[in-house]
């Protein structure tokens, strides 16, 4: 099974997609089939390569103080899309291995699937900066090479991280681990538990 990789290379497509406008504000068709997997994967990456660059634009010295704000509010929103975008993934393996009895002896994981691939697509977004990085050809040798370093740990990572996940699903899908999806339950966002909302 090589779900992680498929997903590796939905997530680098997407983060390569993005960058032809470069744009927090450009709108793109999803390419894949509606309701499928690989439409909510790609989804899931438009959104984490949208956060970056916001992430990015918010740390400008200069910025406006009341466009930071708006700009932080939309980082916010940004980070409940992905959160419910991970558990939609979670939902999808929780139907997928419904019928698998687990074993007498089966473990749990410390993160589910989605939240595996959550950390899956931000490294495709590492890898496509770093990689840019190391193309300047207005930096110094030391900075590339520092650069070109990193880029190595996290292909490596890349590698360990899908062979990790997909171990992980080959495990779930024969009994030897069983999933347990937590719901996320974040409080700031939400009026009857956020005292600062409530309170008001």
């Amino acid at each position: 099974m090589n779900f992680a990789k498929d997903s590796f290379k939905i997530f680098a497509d997407t983060t390569s997609l993005y960058h032809d406008t470069d744009n927090v504000d450009a709108i793109v068709a999803n390419p894949y089939p509606e309701g499928s997997i690989e439409a909510t994967l790609f989804a899931k990456n438009w959104i984490d390569a949208v956060q970056w660059h916001l992430e990015d634009i918010i740390r400008d010295p200069a910025i406006d103080p009341v466009d930071a704000l708006a700009l932080k509010r939309r980082i916010d929103r940004s980070n409940q899309d992905r959160t419910d975008m991970v558990e939609e993934i979670d939902s999808y393996f929780r139907e997928k291995y419904a019928d698998v009895t687990p074993l007498p002896d089966a473990t749990i994981n410390t993160e589910s699937p989605a939240w595996a691939l959550d950390r899956l697509s931000i490294l495709a977004l590492k890898i496509y900066h770093m990689a840019r990085e190391v193309e300047r050809t207005d930096a110094s040798a030391e900075h590339i090479a520092k650069c070109q370093a990193k880029l190595d740990i996290l292909l490596q990572q890349q590698e360990d991280l899908t062979t990790a996940i997909d171990q992980l699903l080959d495990d779930i899908a024969a009994g030897r681990k069983y999933m347990k999806v937590y719901r996320q339950m974040k409080m700031y966002n939400d009026p009857s538990t956020n005292p600062v909302l409530y309170k008001k």
